[in-house]
């Protein structure tokens, strides 16, 4: 399984609906609050060119928003 990050900020609906997708199929992720975690948010930003949540790394894949299909094509989720 490769290693998950999520970056994210407390209000964001998107990002919720993403951490709750991937407790409901035991997927392990590292959450990043950028709110609060400038070097998180620098992070972010190089590695998506937005600043716009949720972005998740999965396994150096990035993928912008909460694109199910995409997740389940990466995590390997049937």
């Amino acid at each position: 399984m490769p290693n998950v990050t999520i970056y994210t900020t407390p209000t964001c609906t998107y990002c919720h609906m993403a951490k709750d997708y991937f407790k409901e199929h035991n997927i392990a992720y590292e959450e990043k609050d950028v709110a609060v975690d400038i070097s998180a948010q620098e992070a972010m930003i190089e590695k998506s060119g937005q600043m716009g949540v949720p972005v998740i790394d999965v396994g150096g894949e990035i993928v912008i928003g909460f694109d199910r299909t995409r997740l389940e094509a990466l995590l390997g989720i049937q």
